[in-house]
């Protein structure tokens, strides 16, 4: 317990960030400073580390990614779950995928967010899912409506930073040449190709863009 400047006691909320990326875990890291129930105890940069840091330290809520190499975030929170009963796992990643996020669900995390969320919704999220609460972001909520209303027409669950990049294939751009101007890790840029090309049932990249012009999705 931590006390306030008036003297009441604060419960600290004790935390583990998993992300793979260095500048993201400093930015989760540096957040949890501004807020005095929210105690960092731990951080990893891959799923495996964090099924280890979760089974030491036994926290109340991870920050999980969920796109990373090697055992992913899905599968370190089906084991985090299963070793670690009350810590409470929360997804915070970029990718707004119905594929994704039914298969976190599945895995157990009580919350899933996108990493564009502002640091006082986190912490409110982060207690919330403390207390047991599940939390979504609201792009989440929508698109498991539709995953749940009917067929879907192919390239409808395509996000927005989804179609600015298909845009970019379909007008010849590479993957190196999109990451420069949208100002994103080539690695970033691969994975969004690689789910645009799924999501619009195609194999290889030439084909998502004659697709998309068939079907006027940019």
């Amino acid at each position: 317990m931590e006390h306030t400047a008036e003297g009441a006691e604060v419960e600290r909320i004790r935390i583990v960030v998993v992300d793979d990326h260095p500048l993201v875990r400093s930015g989760l890291e540096a957040m949890m400073l501004m807020f005095a129930d929210l105690d960092l105890v731990g951080s990893a940069d891959s799923g495996t580390e964090a099924v280890n840091v979760c089974e030491r330290l036994q926290p109340d809520v991870v920050l999980m990614d969920l796109v990373m190499p090697g055992m992913n975030g899905v599968a370190a929170t089906t084991e985090i779950c299963r070793r670690c009963p009350s810590t409470r796992v929360l997804a915070l990643t970029s990718f707004e995928d119905e594929e994704l996020m039914s298969a976190a669900l599945r895995a157990g995390v009580i919350g899933y967010l996108l990493k564009n969320i502002l640091a006082a919704d986190l912490a409110a999220a982060i207690r919330e899912a403390h207390a047991g609460r599940s939390v979504m972001a609201p792009e989440v909520i929508q698109a498991l409506v539709r995953s749940v209303s009917g067929p879907p027409k192919v390239g409808h669950n395509l996000t927005a930073r989804e179609r600015e990049i298909l845009a970019l294939v379909t007008e010849g751009f590479t993957n190196s040449e999109i990451a420069a101007r949208l100002v994103l890790s080539r690695s970033t840029v691969k994975t969004h190709v690689s789910h645009v090309i799924r999501k619009l049932d195609a194999s290889t990249r030439t084909e998502a863009a004659t697709v998309a012009s068939r079907l006027h999705l940019v």
